[in-house]
């Protein structure tokens, strides 16, 4: 049975709907890849935005590809105090009663009313990862990290599909306390 999987780090980010690209970049905008993210399917855009919240903005927030369902801002929680709002700590696509704020492009700019998390801290795994791992989709585990600053992050969330590649993720904030950086190994514990 298989216990070492990469960790790595995620910046706060964006998740853009259709609608959403079309009034902030323009309509008939197509975004623009500049790189490949270890999930396949899964880019990092050109394209940047400005997340405004009550308190103060965020500038050039990166935009993810490709376009989701429903517009999704990810912030760590000290993203979320620099906005002035308190960004719940959720599984991706959890939305509801989340906080939101206004969002500009250099077209146009939009008004959320939910959108904004803190991703929860999760592990994707392939099938054949999982089977290796002996953990199921939905399963929550303990993730030890090593190192002159190690920890033990718990409640991680698995998420198994046939299209993911193994790592886990956690965002700058918990990957900072733990003195990791990404590709580092960790340990999950079952």
């Amino acid at each position: 049975m298989k216990n070492t999987l990469p960790i790595a780090l995620s910046n706060r980010h964006v998740h853009l709907s259709e609608e959403h690209i079309k009034i902030l970049f323009g309509e008939g905008h197509e975004l623009n890849k500049t790189k490949d993210l270890s999930q396949p399917g899964q880019y990092a855009c050109e394209e940047k935005i400005d997340v405004v919240g009550p308190k103060n903005t965020l500038k050039g927030v990166r935009v993810l590809g490709p376009a989701r369902k429903n517009t999704q801002i990810e912030v760590s929680l000290a993203d979320g105090f620099t906005l002035g709002v308190v960004p719940p700590v959720r599984d991706s696509g959890d939305l509801a009663g989340s906080p939101g704020a206004k969002l500009v492009g250099p077209k146009g700019e939009v008004q959320i009313t939910e959108g904004i998390i803190a991703a929860a801290r999760h592990i994707h795994m392939h099938t054949a990862d999982a089977e290796d791992f002996g953990v199921n989709d939905k399963d929550r585990v303990k993730v030890r990290v090593g190192g002159e600053r190690g920890l033990i992050f718990e409640n991680v969330l698995v998420r198994v599909h046939p299209e993911y590649a193994l790592e886990m993720h956690v965002d700058v904030d918990e990957g900072n306390a733990a003195g990791v950086k990404n590709g580092d190994m960790v340990e999950l514990i079952k």
